[in-house]
């Protein structure tokens, strides 16, 4: 640990669910936390407002800072490490759409590889006493032929531009704590959700599309594969289980799941019965949200970290119920 007298923490991605829910988790721990947000146009920093004492960033509150930074600009990542000087760094931003990444492919291995890359390097040369975790995914197994529920061990066999970026960020993370000596851990993170999940990932869509029909604002939901399982946790779960895996004495990977597996017509069906409705009323297939290469199956292992202490407080249901109870209410206003 540094010299200062706070745990000092950077978190890459601070605007996203992941990145929100982990800066109130760490401050919460007594941390200072320092996020890294890129440059818009237009305001992305709805998940955090309530962590920040300013328009501008200019006023920091409870020990909470933001820094305009380009994870894929070594320059620009380099200069904010050595202003902050923390004593982790929580690497969560990433092009994190699977359908989108057939789409931009390039943009998506830039940012999700080169800005773990740049991490890594900076740590490596100038800092390497920093704790680093890298968001690993369980859309690296892919169409693996290991039978599931799928752990530390099970081979990888990614299905898109996303899961091969995320595979590469896995080994970079690996090679450089085998080599180098680095406090470099990966999570490898199954599906995990929240009311701050952005608004195209498919359990968002459809929370989202029962308050509006209750509202009577839409009559049909377009979907695409529904035959797709999923192991489906909470957020808030997660980001306790991302800390914990750098409280360790020494640095290793981590699956983080709920072990339970579900279809998106199981969501489906939960989400619109919770609602008094009947969702083959509603839901229409439009194949354009069908993936090039699909990933049929994904149940997690997660014993390892369970065994240094981690448990979910969440199932799928509880989960599913939080989120259309959230967007009930936003839809009421």
């Amino acid at each position: 640990m540094s010299e200062h007298s706070k745990k000092r923490a950077l978190i890459t991605g601070i605007t996203g669910q992941d990145g929100s829910y982990l800066a109130e988790f760490l401050l919460e721990q007594g941390y200072e936390v320092h996020g890294i947000m890129r440059r818009s146009s237009t305001f992305n920093t709805w998940r955090i407002e309530h962590l920040y004492g300013s328009e501008d960033f200019s006023h920091p509150k409870n020990d909470f800072h933001l820094h305009y930074g380009d994870l894929t600009d070594a320059m620009s990542i380099a200069a904010i490490i050595k202003q902050v000087q923390p004593d982790e760094i929580y690497n969560l931003a990433a092009m994190s759409h699977v359908r989108v990444s057939f789409d931009v492919p390039k943009f998506t291995l830039e940012t999700n590889t080169l800005g773990a890359l740049n991490i890594l390097e900076y740590i490596r040369h100038h800092a390497p006493h920093i704790k680093y975790y890298q968001a690993s995914s369980s859309e690296m197994f892919g169409a693996t032929t290991d039978a599931p529920p799928f752990n530390e061990h099970t081979r990888f066999m990614p299905q898109s531009p996303y899961g091969i970026s995320k595979l590469a960020s896995f080994h970079l993370t690996r090679h450089y704590r085998n080599s180098y000596g680095l406090f470099a851990v990966n999570g490898i993170l199954f599906n995990h959700e929240s009311p701050r999940r952005g608004e195209t990932f498919v359990t968002r869509k459809i929370t989202r599309a029962v308050a509006s029909i209750l509202a009577g604002e839409m009559d049909t939901l377009y979907m695409g594969n529904l035959d797709a399982v999923r192991d489906w946790g909470h957020s808030k779960d997660y980001v306790r289980a991302i800390h914990l895996m750098l409280q360790q004495e020494a640095p290793d990977e981590y699956v983080v799941a709920t072990g339970e597996a579900h279809s998106i017509k199981e969501a489906l069906q939960y989400c619109f019965e919770e609602a008094g409705l009947d969702w083959t009323q509603y839901v229409k297939i439009d194949p354009k949200y069908f993936r090039p290469s699909e990933v049929p199956y994904l149940q997690g292992d997660s014993r390892k970290i369970r065994a240094i202490g981690w448990e979910p407080e969440y199932n799928w249901k509880t989960l599913l119920k939080e989120m259309l109870e959230e967007d009930i209410r936003r839809s009421q206003k």
